[in-house]
């Protein structure tokens, strides 16, 4: 009889992905993934059958918390300056708190590795921000562009702020609100 799966085994699989993944990238070898986790291969194999299963359920893990980060504390009763504000402000501290899992995300939504119901597990959550975006679009509180290119717009500041908070922490609240400051400003009719 097969012994049950461990649950921190398979997070112990999920966090040393992350690290080799974020150092060498996807196409880093799975025995390296098993080392750092202190497992034997066929191990890993037993938790994710395939190294595209292992992204896929890498790159939802990621999501998830990160959702729960951005989600947490939301301002549903706020205008929509205070509700991107504070989705902003949330997903650069957790960006500057966890480069390997910034990297992984990075990388693994260019991978074309993920599947559609991966894409759908990931992008969930975040259904209430598409609904306030959308509804801020229709007020015309915001520009009316395309839902992917202001989330286009947004992961590229973010990535640039977060990396400026890296090289100089001593300026992290300015660097943060700049760049929030930047995205209003594009995103705003004046």
């Amino acid at each position: 009889m097969a012994r049950p799966k461990s649950d921190d085994k398979r997070d112990a699989i999920l966090a040393a992905a992350t690290s080799v993944f974020a150092e060498g990238g996807l196409s880093a070898p799975t025995s390296a993934i098993s080392k750092a986790a202190g497992i034997a291969e066929g191990t890993l194999f037993t938790y994710f059958p395939t190294k595209d299963d292992l992204l896929n359920a890498l790159y939802r893990q990621i999501k998830l918390e990160l959702a729960e980060v951005l989600m947490s504390g939301f301002a549903r009763k706020k205008d929509v300056r205070c509700k991107l504000q504070h989705i902003w402000d949330a997903y650069v501290k957790w960006g500057v708190a966890n480069p390997a899992r910034r990297k992984m995300l990075a990388q693994l939504l260019v991978s074309g590795k993920l599947t559609k119901e991966t894409k759908a597990v990931g992008a969930a959550p975040f259904a209430e921000v598409e609904v306030m975006a959308r509804e801020a679009i229709a007020q015309g509180t915001i520009r009316d562009f395309p839902l992917e290119f202001i989330t286009a717009i947004m992961e590229a500041l973010t990535q640039a702020t977060i990396e400026l908070i890296a090289a100089n922490p001593s300026n992290a609240a300015k660097y943060r609100t700049s760049g929030f400051e930047a995205l209003w400003n594009g995103l705003t009719k004046t």
